[in-house]
């Protein structure tokens, strides 16, 4: 992750589409859906800190959960949300990913059936969770529990969120170049 700098806040709406695009990947992961659903958000406004920036980009990403149901899920919202490598996949292209995922150990064939379970149980989408340091022990009860409660709003919902805590933690860890 170190070898990522985002550009200072201040300069980012006027910045090419190529360093938009780089930031949008260090932030969430690499994806076309993201860039052509967020690079909108950066163009038109401008932002004091990155945090109110991913605010923006939530804000973005909820107006199409709105728009999406079980029975009509949004195409762009599955692929955002598909973005996320699977917990504990054996191959992850993020550099990102692979540092947050590390104390998770890797995949395990309860975590395999548990990611199975949970793609059967919300077709469409892939379980997205802010890792924060938590082991596996705690990953793996919060998945069970957003199994069971069986409400894909409010699965769509926590996972935009997850999505969006990852992203300013990202943020806080990388490092920003000066004026």
């Amino acid at each position: 992750m170190g070898s990522i700098q985002l550009p200072h806040i201040s300069k980012l709406h006027a910045a090419t589409d190529l360093d938009q695009t780089a930031v949008l990947d260090a932030l969430f992961e690499p994806s076309p859906e993201i860039h052509s659903t967020l690079l909108p958000v950066i163009r038109t406004a401008e932002y004091s800190t990155y945090f109110q920036l991913i605010d923006a980009c939530q804000i973005r990403f909820l107006s199409l959960a709105a728009a999406s149901t079980v029975e009509s899920p949004d195409k762009t919202l599955l692929s955002i949300l598909g973005s996320h490598p699977r917990l504990g996949a054996k191959k992850v292209e993020s550099a990102q990913s692979v540092a947050e995922q590390a104390k998770l150990g890797g995949e395990s064939e309860e975590l395999t059936k548990l990611n199975e379970l949970y793609e059967e149980t919300f077709p469409g989408l892939r379980y997205v969770v802010f890792v924060n340091g938590r082991g596996r022990p705690e990953i793996m009860q919060d998945m069970r529990a957003r199994i069971a409660r069986k409400d894909y709003t409010m699965e769509v919902a926590a996972a935009l969120q997850a999505m969006c805590d990852i992203a300013k933690d990202r943020a806080n860890k990388l490092p920003i170049q000066q004026l």
